[in-house]
């Protein structure tokens, strides 16, 4: 998943975040969707941002009532539009 653009990244995160969501009407589904995403946002995000991503958004997954975090999107708005590029 780390070959994919920019563009791929936000209409996945978008994706994910709207499949996090349905478990509002579905509360199952989080039993299964909370380790899966946090599974997703690690190999989205390579590194540490990709960890602690992944953390919260299994967090937010599995806290009823946090759903409507949209852990995936914040994340790639982090990466591309606040983060700083790393000079060398």
């Amino acid at each position: 998943m780390n070959t994919l653009s920019k563009k791929q990244k936000l209409f996945l995160g978008i994706l994910f975040d709207l499949i996090g969501m349905i478990s509002y009407g579905f509360p199952l589904i989080d039993v299964v969707w909370a380790p899966l995403s946090a599974y997703l946002m690690i190999n989205l995000y390579k590194g540490n941002v990709g960890k602690l991503g992944g953390l919260v958004s299994f967090l937010e997954e599995a806290i009823p009532g946090l759903d409507f975090f949209p852990s995936f999107t914040l994340t790639w708005c982090y990466v591309y539009l606040i983060q700083r590029p790393k000079t060398t």
